[in-house]
């Protein structure tokens, strides 16, 4: 979805207001396609003193599997979206600013890259996560598993000095 920022740019208005909604149900991450509802975006695009900025909250919730345990997990999150915008550049080698190629902004994809970059590493149903035992794939979250720990060889010969 294209922006028009000829006006906003040459000064014929001041702002332009955002209250848009994106489909990203087909986007994928970590192999699945968590985007289940739409993507909220509100926010402005302002010119004030001759500098564009696009000022926004991205609001979505993503369902995911946890990172430990494989268990479904419900995301809610907010992403800020902040970016002066520029018409063009006169030194490409920065990236503090955003090019509106043609005064066109593409919104959805610029949301899409800030809600990327945003997105956590992993995944957890909670901070506190215990995940899967190795040995039987039991949830330890619900409880101990009936599983021996292993002893490390190195230690092997000093259980022997507890039974003497």
């Amino acid at each position: 979805m294209f922006i028009e920022l000829e006006n906003l740019f040459n000064g014929g208005i001041t702002e332009i207001p955002l209250d848009l909604q994106f489909d990203f149900s087909e986007e994928e991450v970590d192999g699945v396609f968590p985007f289940t509802t739409p993507v909220c975006l509100k926010g402005e695009i302002t010119n004030v003193a001759e500098i564009v900025s696009l000022k926004a909250v991205a609001t979505f919730s993503l369902d995911v599997y946890c990172s430990r345990c494989a268990e479904g997990v419900t995301y809610d999150m907010e992403v800020p979206i902040e970016h002066i915008l520029v018409s063009e550049l006169q030194n490409d080698e920065t990236d503090e600013f955003i090019i509106a190629e043609n005064m066109k902004l593409d919104i959805k994809q610029l949301t899409l890259e800030d809600i990327y970059f945003a997105l956590p590493s992993k995944f957890l149903c909670d901070d506190d996560c215990k995940g899967l035992c190795p040995k039987c794939g039991a949830n330890l979250n619900d409880g101990p598993c009936e599983c021996k720990k292993d002893i490390d060889p190195r230690f092997e010969v000093l259980l022997g000095l507890l039974d003497e």
